[in-house]
């Protein structure tokens, strides 16, 4: 009785971390989380009890762990689309188009929520603009149901200017975002960062496309595994 309880434990723990590693990609991330935890967990019951039962009952592990996560990405993007009044926007194509100065997308990893400057600050400066504040407290008002996620705040500008200035104005544009998602009450572990003018989304060599470079991104993370370095 000990060794099977302690192999279903120990099943569960490595599901978790082979999960936790990973990440689903495709149309649908709550079906790709279900056939991708289904399969890592096959392989760990395999693996652990070398036996078919084992393998059955790692596969049911691995449906609900990748199921939860899946659906778990789905509705914050959801969720967020809707309390911003718009939708999930997966072309990566979006992000080149003026008209376009607030994107919610959803990789299969993480969600990004990417706000023009235009939009949230006064030119040169890292405060708010009354329209912004209310729209990213409405992103923190949602992440008040996800307690769990993790969140990482990114500032980019255009390359005009040298890159120390750019970089502290990058930085304190991510910080005011993140500082005011925090207002509305949420414990969310979190991360913020200054990418100056690295990783622009178009050359900056017109006004229209140093336009498209200067933003701040939010990204929601449902484990440390998937983080990435916004700025490369």
């Amino acid at each position: 009785m000990y060794i099977k309880k302690f192999k279903t434990v120990t099943l569960v723990s490595v599901v978790a971390a082979m999960l936790g590693g990973c990440a689903s990609t495709g149309t649908s991330n709550t079906t790709d989380g279900l056939i991708g935890g289904a399969a890592l967990g096959a392989l760990a019951g395999q693996a652990i009890g070398h036996d078919t039962k084992s393998t059955m009952i790692g596969a049911a592990i691995g449906t609900a762990a990748g199921g939860l996560i899946g659906y778990s990405l789905d509705q914050q993007a959801n969720d967020i689309a809707r309390s911003l009044g718009t939708g999930v926007n997966n072309d990566p194509l979006a992000y080149l188009d003026p008209n376009q100065d607030l994107i919610v997308s959803n990789n299969g990893r993480y969600v990004k929520i990417m706000f023009r400057d235009r939009m949230m600050f006064p030119t040169g400066s890292s405060r708010l603009t009354s329209s912004a504040s209310y729209k990213v407290g409405k992103v923190g008002r949602i992440l008040r149901e996800y307690p769990q996620t993790i969140v990482q705040v990114a500032g980019f500008t255009d390359d005009r200017g040298g890159y120390d200035y750019n970089y502290r104005l990058s930085r304190s544009r991510a910080k005011t975002v993140s500082d005011r998602l925090y207002r509305e009450g949420i414990n969310n572990p979190s991360y913020v960062t200054g990418c100056s003018y690295n990783k622009p989304l178009v050359p900056n060599n017109s006004e229209r496309n140093m336009a498209l470079n200067r933003r701040v991104e939010i990204y929601l993370y449902p484990n440390n595994n998937v983080r990435v370095d916004p700025c490369r």
